[in-house]
Protein backbone atom coordinates (compact mmCIF):
# COMPACT_ATOMS: atom_id res chain seq x y z
CA UNK A 1 0.00 0.00 0.00
CA UNK A 2 1.35 3.50 -0.72
CA UNK A 3 1.72 6.09 2.27
CA UNK A 4 -1.37 7.89 0.75
CA UNK A 5 -3.95 5.35 1.48
CA UNK A 6 -2.69 4.17 5.06
CA UNK A 7 -4.91 7.03 6.55
CA UNK A 8 -6.96 8.65 4.29
CA UNK A 9 -9.46 11.13 5.67
CA UNK A 10 -12.52 12.78 4.13
CA UNK A 11 -15.45 15.01 5.12
CA UNK A 12 -19.05 14.21 3.91
CA UNK A 13 -22.39 15.58 4.17
CA UNK A 14 -24.64 12.84 4.19
CA UNK A 15 -28.58 13.41 3.53
CA UNK A 16 -30.50 11.18 5.45
CA UNK A 17 -34.00 12.18 4.32
CA UNK A 18 -34.71 8.93 2.90
CA UNK A 19 -34.87 7.63 6.45
CA UNK A 20 -38.61 9.08 6.61
CA UNK A 21 -39.90 6.30 4.27
CA UNK A 22 -39.29 3.75 6.86
CA UNK A 23 -41.84 2.93 9.31
CA UNK A 24 -41.31 5.75 12.70
CA UNK A 25 -40.18 3.22 15.07
CA UNK A 26 -37.30 2.17 12.90
CA UNK A 27 -36.18 5.11 11.76
CA UNK A 28 -32.95 5.74 13.55
CA UNK A 29 -31.94 2.30 13.13
CA UNK A 30 -32.15 3.27 9.54
CA UNK A 31 -29.82 6.05 9.60
CA UNK A 32 -27.41 3.88 11.05
CA UNK A 33 -27.55 1.36 8.55
CA UNK A 34 -27.65 4.32 5.70
CA UNK A 35 -24.41 5.70 7.23
CA UNK A 36 -22.53 2.53 7.40
CA UNK A 37 -23.98 1.97 3.92
CA UNK A 38 -22.76 5.21 2.65
CA UNK A 39 -19.03 4.98 4.58
CA UNK A 40 -18.76 1.58 2.65
CA UNK A 41 -19.53 2.85 -1.02
CA UNK A 42 -17.38 6.02 -0.88
CA UNK A 43 -14.66 4.86 1.25
CA UNK A 44 -14.17 1.51 -0.37
CA UNK A 45 -14.08 -0.43 2.97
CA UNK A 46 -16.12 -3.40 4.03
CA UNK A 47 -15.44 -2.46 7.71
CA UNK A 48 -16.81 0.30 9.07
CA UNK A 49 -17.25 1.43 13.16
CA UNK A 50 -19.38 4.36 14.01
CA UNK A 51 -17.94 6.71 16.59
CA UNK A 52 -19.57 7.04 19.82
CA UNK A 53 -20.06 10.58 19.60
CA UNK A 54 -22.00 10.62 16.20
CA UNK A 55 -24.18 7.81 17.42
CA UNK A 56 -25.14 9.97 20.43
CA UNK A 57 -25.84 12.71 18.07
CA UNK A 58 -28.02 10.45 15.54
CA UNK A 59 -29.85 8.89 18.61
CA UNK A 60 -30.29 12.34 20.72
CA UNK A 61 -33.55 12.99 19.57
CA UNK A 62 -34.98 8.98 20.16
CA UNK A 63 -36.09 6.10 18.04
CA UNK A 64 -38.53 8.69 15.73
CA UNK A 65 -36.79 11.52 15.03
CA UNK A 66 -33.35 11.30 13.49
CA UNK A 67 -31.38 14.12 12.14
CA UNK A 68 -32.03 14.73 8.71
CA UNK A 69 -28.39 14.81 7.45
CA UNK A 70 -25.31 15.05 9.60
CA UNK A 71 -21.57 16.10 8.81
CA UNK A 72 -19.17 13.34 9.58
CA UNK A 73 -15.91 12.91 9.19
CA UNK A 74 -14.31 9.31 7.60
CA UNK A 75 -11.06 7.95 7.89
CA UNK A 76 -9.69 4.87 6.94
CA UNK A 77 -6.71 3.45 8.47
CA UNK A 78 -4.10 0.96 7.09
CA UNK A 79 -5.81 -2.36 8.02
CA UNK A 80 -9.28 -1.17 5.96
CA UNK A 81 -10.95 -0.23 8.65
CA UNK A 82 -12.67 2.97 8.43
CA UNK A 83 -13.87 4.98 11.30
CA UNK A 84 -16.75 7.07 10.87
CA UNK A 85 -16.88 10.14 13.58
CA UNK A 86 -18.54 13.06 13.74
CA UNK A 87 -17.21 16.20 11.85
CA UNK A 88 -16.64 19.17 14.61
CA UNK A 89 -15.71 22.16 12.26
CA UNK A 90 -17.71 24.36 14.90
CA UNK A 91 -14.97 23.34 17.47
CA UNK A 92 -11.78 23.71 15.15
CA UNK A 93 -13.58 27.41 13.94
CA UNK A 94 -13.46 28.71 17.94
CA UNK A 95 -9.66 27.50 18.11
CA UNK A 96 -8.98 29.45 14.98
CA UNK A 97 -10.94 32.66 16.20
CA UNK A 98 -9.44 32.26 19.81
CA UNK A 99 -5.90 32.47 18.37
CA UNK A 100 -6.75 35.32 16.13
CA UNK A 101 -7.86 37.33 19.38
CA UNK A 102 -5.22 36.54 21.08
CA UNK A 103 -2.77 38.03 18.38
CA UNK A 104 -4.90 41.04 18.46
CA UNK A 105 -4.73 41.20 22.02
CA UNK A 106 -0.80 41.39 22.00
CA UNK A 107 -0.88 43.96 19.16
CA UNK A 108 -3.40 46.00 21.50
CA UNK A 109 -1.00 45.89 24.22
CA UNK A 110 2.06 47.17 22.54
CA UNK A 111 0.15 49.99 21.27
CA UNK A 112 -0.67 50.92 24.60
CA UNK A 113 2.77 50.17 25.96
CA UNK A 114 3.54 53.04 23.26
CA UNK A 115 1.31 54.73 23.69
CA UNK A 116 1.75 55.03 27.81
CA UNK A 117 5.96 55.88 26.90
CA UNK A 118 5.26 58.64 24.99
CA UNK A 119 2.58 59.95 28.02
CA UNK A 120 5.28 59.75 30.09
CA UNK A 121 7.63 61.59 28.04
CA UNK A 122 5.32 64.63 27.47
CA UNK A 123 4.46 64.77 31.48
CA UNK A 124 8.25 64.57 32.52
CA UNK A 125 9.20 67.36 30.09
CA UNK A 126 6.06 69.78 31.49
Amino acid sequence: MSKTEESLSRVYTINLGKAWLTPRYRRTDRVINMVREFAIKNMKSDEVKIDQDLSRHIWAKGKTNPPRKVRVKMVKDEDDIVTVSLYEEAAEMAEVEEKEEEEADKGKDKKRSKKTKKEEDTDDED
